[in-house]
């Protein structure tokens, strides 16, 4: 007797949409804190640092768990995971809603983080779901819609955060993630669990990590006020010292490691990874600093902007910041990743040392933001794709996971560094940075970045291709 084969499990347009829902809900969650940081400083009471640290918590929590999930998705079922994984999120997003003060704000955040693995999960499900030339419709519209939810949540967060109040701009996306993943529970079948690949999830790295993500956020925190306490920022480089230390140890002996650090001995991935990072500091010494000048009142040197406003002003950069991505891949195939990558830094460059010499019109901030954005998108999506070509097809993950966390490092450092020197530059007494200040961090970011061509310049065709 001939064995009856269950029919493939399929999913219909309803159920693509349900997972667009719930990718616009997680881009308007994440989106929320930029436009409105001005804002939440003020009605919490927060310095310029703290600003800094709320604005890339997020970010930190994401490449941590993203690989993670990643993985247990492909292990357990992607919708098993993803489900479990938005209710942490919504947890977070609540958790955001409801707090009273910095250190409950901080803890939603970090919950709220877990977002970022949405992502990959939802790949795994339309790839296991759909046929190949539908999954990759459905890819790229999850994709996209991810992106346009954060454009909505930069534009929509000033305008409830002032007309209802900054609880209510966590609230309503929250709500929304809810029901889109009660729409998409209802909606997709349980997808088939993969083979176990024999290797288990790096915990200990994970970890260690973490420590030294945290711990190196302390230190730039602190660092302001490195006069009054020295004994406390010691003991902090010490802890950092330390985790580095245990965290390369262990990535080197460990089977399955979450970052395999033996690959930044091979040029284009070392070549990548400083790239990576520096493009990220520069970019993100932007990200920060650009919405603290427009908040600064118009009868110092700012523009006197509310959180309304901010987000309409930001809101060009983050169409360039879509855009990007596309225009990159096409020039990377044309020209190669090299090129593209030089044609950003040097436009990075450009509008960041512009931003300090030039920035007492609103339009020279948004020109100036929007040049960034692109600059940014072209060097970090040529820089993954390049590396995802310069190794083996095995190593592919590992490769681009090396990249990941290589930017989340480089986006913290610039955003803590900006608060940093507003934090140093802000008298005794003012709640307004001098603006010194702004222009020290813009020419900063201008000056490093112009020094990473010296590398670009070395890129091989490995990294090219």
């Amino acid at each position: 007797m001939t064995a009856t084969l269950a029919p493939p499990l399929r999913i219909g347009k309803a159920a693509v949409a349900a997972l667009g829902a719930l990718a616009v809900a997680t881009g308007a969650l994440e989106s929320v804190v930029t436009p409105t940081l001005p804002l939440l400083q003020r009605e919490l009471g927060m310095s310029p640092a703290e600003g800094a640290l709320l604005s890339i918590v997020l970010l930190i929590t994401g490449a941590l768990v993203t690989p993670i999930a990643g993985k247990l998705g492909d292990r357990h079922g992607g919708k098993r995971v993803l489900i479990r994984l938005m209710a942490v999120v919504s947890a977070g997003g609540l958790v955001s809603s409801l707090a009273p003060n910095l250190p409950v704000l901080l803890l939603g955040q970090v919950l709220q983080g877990a977002m970022v693995g949405a992502l990959p999960l939802s790949f795994i499900l339309v790839r296991k779901l759909l046929p190949a030339g539908e999954s990759k419709v459905a890819i790229g519209v999850v994709s996209g819609l991810f992106v346009a939810g954060g454009m909505a949540g930069t534009l929509a967060a000033g305008p409830v955060a002032e007309g209802l109040s900054r609880h209510w701009m966590f609230a309503l996306p929250t709500i929304a993630v809810i029901g889109g993943t009660l729409l998409v529970n209802r909606l997709f079948p349980q997808d088939p669990p993969g083979r176990p690949d024999g290797t288990g999830i790096d915990w200990p790295g994970l970890l260690l990590l973490s420590g030294t993500l945290v711990t190196l956020m302390l230190v730039l925190a602190l660092a302001p006020d490195i006069a009054a306490q020295p004994l406390v920022l010691g003991a902090l480089l010490l802890a950092l010292a330390g985790f580095v230390t245990a965290w390369a140890a262990v990535e080197r002996r460990a089977a399955s490691p979450m970052v395999d650090l033996r690959m930044l001995a091979r040029p284009a991935m070392w070549k990548a990874c400083v790239l990576t990072f520096v493009t990220c500091v520069g970019t993100s010494l932007a990200v920060y600093l650009v919405p603290q000048l427009f908040a600064v009142p118009a009868d110092a040197y700012g523009f006197g902007a509310g959180a309304t406003e901010i987000g309409l002003f930001l809101l060009p950069g983050a169409v360039a910041a879509a855009l990007a991505g596309p225009v990159s891949g096409i020039g990377a195939r044309r020209l190669g990743s090299r090129a593209v990558v030089t044609a950003g830094i040097v436009l990075m460059a450009v509008a960041l040392v512009a931003l300090a010499a030039v920035h007492t019109e609103i339009w020279h901030l948004v020109i100036g933001k929007v040049m960034i954005s692109l600059a940014s998108g072209l060097c970090v999506t040529a820089l993954v794709t390049g590396t995802a070509a310069s190794v083996d097809q095995g190593d592919t993950g590992i490769a681009t996971s090396l990249v990941l966390v290589t930017r989340v490092v480089g986006y913290a450092v610039g955003a803590q560094l900006g608060g940093a020197l507003l934090t140093a530059g802000t008298p005794a007494g003012s709640d307004v940075p001098a603006e010194s200040a702004f222009v020290t961090g813009f020419v900063i970011a201008g000056a490093v970045t112009a020094l990473s061509l010296l590398v670009s310049r070395t890129m091989s065709k490995g990294v090219e291709e």
